[in-house]
């Protein structure tokens, strides 16, 4: 699915510096990419230099826009984004490095899920602490509420990201939006960059309520499982993105504290 959002003058301008030899397809996907660094670093969701965003390349299955390995998610820009293949080889022409290993979980995600087109992997506090909880995440807000049944889990098992292990999270992931790797992170998964960006800033909060509510040591409430069920319906995006009103508020947001993601 193609990066779009309203086209208005304003969002017009943030796509303008278009290199001669890129697509508008592909600069528009680096522009919204870079964005969602950008973002992430906002708001501490970054590990220094660890943790990816990785969004295949318009029109193809094979290739993807990703950071390359040793910069910061604020550094990051639409022009400095890697091109590697689905084994995390760069395959631009360009003598920079990816981090392979850091690719593994996006790969077989993009390889096992023809709409997930972008794919957000983090290690937040928040996330991390609701993945390490037995209960896992709980239908304490109408954020976690987006989620309810709708979200996978993996169990740690070390370091190393075995072929085997790719399959299992693959296979536990399912069609669901989003994951929570015990111990480890989270994963969101989108047919955008939006898409991804907006479910992981619902996870976000939703773990971080739930956390809030947990410290307090009161007793928990959790709403009726029809109204749990009832709520999910209503919050899923149907045929549409999800995002595609907030996008475009977020990135003249960012057009304004951070305007050189999309040079």
């Amino acid at each position: 699915m193609s990066e779009s959002c309203a086209l208005t003058p304003d969002i017009q301008a943030i796509y303008a510096a278009r290199p001669k030899n890129c697509s508008q397809a592909e600069w528009r996907a680096r522009v919204n990419l870079a964005a969602c660094y950008r973002l992430a670093a906002r708001q501490g969701w970054d590990d220094i230099i660890y943790t990816h965003i990785s969004l295949r390349l318009p029109g193809r299955d094979d290739v993807f826009l990703i950071n390359p390995f040793g910069l910061r998610f604020d550094e990051i820009c639409a022009s400095n984004l890697l091109l590697i293949d689905l084994q995390g080889k760069v395959v631009d022409g360009t003598d920079r490095r990816a981090n392979p290993s850091g690719f593994a979980i996006h790969g077989a995600v993009h390889r096992a899920r023809k709409d997930a087109h972008c794919v957000i992997h983090l290690h937040t506090d928040a996330t991390i602490a609701v993945s390490a909880l037995q209960c896992g995440l709980l239908p304490l807000s109408q954020h976690a509420m987006r989620f309810w049944n709708d979200i996978a889990y993996h169990d740690y098992a070390g370091l190393a990201f075995s072929r085997q292990e790719q399959e299992q999270l693959v296979l536990e992931l399912g069609s669901h939006p989003a994951m929570l790797l015990r111990n480890h992170g989270s994963l969101t998964c989108g047919r955008t960059v939006a898409e991804a960006y907006i479910l992981m800033d619902t996870l976000e909060r939703a773990c971080r309520i739930q956390l809030s509510a947990m410290s307090t040591g009161a007793e928990l409430h959790v709403p009726a499982p029809d109204v749990l069920a009832q709520t999910h319906r209503q919050l899923l995006p149907g045929s549409q993105p999800e995002g595609l009103l907030e996008w475009p508020a977020l990135l003249r947001r960012l057009q304004q504290s951070d305007p050189d993601f999309c040079l």
